[in-house]
Parts: structure tokens; sequence; C-alpha cells
């Protein structure tokens, strides 16, 4: 086959293998890890694949990291895969480098300068969880729990835990409750046109 046929034909044969997979080369452009490379945490296989969407400046979102680290240190050894995702236009490598350290997070980590992330997933603010199941179909995407209730109004203890119930029930093999709950955070901040 000659050189200026194979590309094209690789192009299609992408074009239409990655979508079959549930990944598109939209939803991976543009996402990077903290050393600049391009990363692809929605191409690996994992019985599901959680995004955390947060911010160096989202006070709820630093609220909830050790209720992350907690989900991430049970769901990991059943195969769960999880990042951190830094959505905000212009959120810089050693800002959400430093602020991942400070949390503790020990949890892979990128950046969705570009929003490609955010819009695959949904999310409009941090913190705010999505989870792919194996076949890379967005099965839940919303609130870790319920413990804000809104702006400045939070309990003492959450009294629903969707997104480890959202977990429990990809990993059993059966739907989500709710796919689609409404999260109370910071909003992520788009690049301008």
């Amino acid at each position: 086959m000659r050189a200026s046929c194979v590309r094209p034909l690789l192009v299609l044969i992408l074009a239409l293998v990655l979508p079959a997979l549930g990944v598109s080369a939209r939803t991976q452009s543009g996402v990077t890890g903290l050393d600049g490379r391009p990363v692809a945490p929605l191409g690996a296989s994992a019985p599901a694949t959680v995004l955390l969407f947060t911010a160096v400046d989202c006070p709820i979102s630093d609220r909830y990291a050790p209720e992350v680290r907690r989900l991430a240190a049970h769901y990991t050894t059943r195969g769960v895969r999880f990042h951190v995702v830094y959505a905000n236009a212009g959120e810089r490598p050693d800002a959400a480098r430093t602020h991942s350290t400070a949390f503790a997070y020990g949890l892979p980590v990128v950046l969705d300068s570009a929003g490609a992330l955010a819009d695959r997933a949904g999310a409009t603010v941090t913190p705010e969880a999505a989870v792919f199941d194996a076949g890379g179909r967005l099965v839940y995407r919303g609130r870790i729990d319920d413990r804000y209730v809104d702006f400045g109004v939070d309990r003492l203890a959450p009294t629903t835990h969707e997104l480890d119930d959202a977990l429990a029930a990809v990993l059993a093999g059966r739907p989500v409750a709710a796919a689609a709950v409404p999260a109370v955070g910071c909003s992520i901040v788009r690049a301008t046109p």
C-alpha cells in the first residue's frame, strides 16, 4: 500500500475504533499530567474510572479531601481508577502539584484546562465526581455526598453517599440509582473563546 494511503486509512480506523471503546480524540485532547505530557485517564481498562474535579482555590473541594482519600483507598483495591482533575482554565501545574500534595490525595493528577474532561462528564463545579464504567460510558455525575446543602450551609455529617453508592452499584453490575445529582461547589472557570 502506498504511504499516501496509509495515513487516511489509519485515521478512519481510529475514528471507528475509539468511539466503540468509549474514548474519543476530543475527550483526551488538552489533558496533561503535571509534567505537561498528554494523558488519557479514560483510556485505561478498569471496572470503573472516577474523575474528581477540583480546584486550588475552592474551600468546598478542600473539605472533601479526606473523603476522597477514603473512597480511593477502599475502591482502588477493587480495580477502580481515580484521577484528581484540575479543570479551571489557566490552572498552573506547580499550583496543582502544591495543592494535591498539601491535601495528600496520593492519586494521579491531571490538568484539564481546555475543559475536555469536564465537557465529557458534564461537570460544572468543584468538587464534582464523574464515574465511567468499563465501557467508557458515563454512569454517574454529581456530588460526592449531601454534606453541602447550599453555599455556606453544610451538615455535620452527610446523610447520603452518592459517589460511594454509584461505585458499589457499578462493581456489582447494577444500574446506578441516580445517574446525576447536582453538586454544590465552586464554578469551573472555562477558557474564553
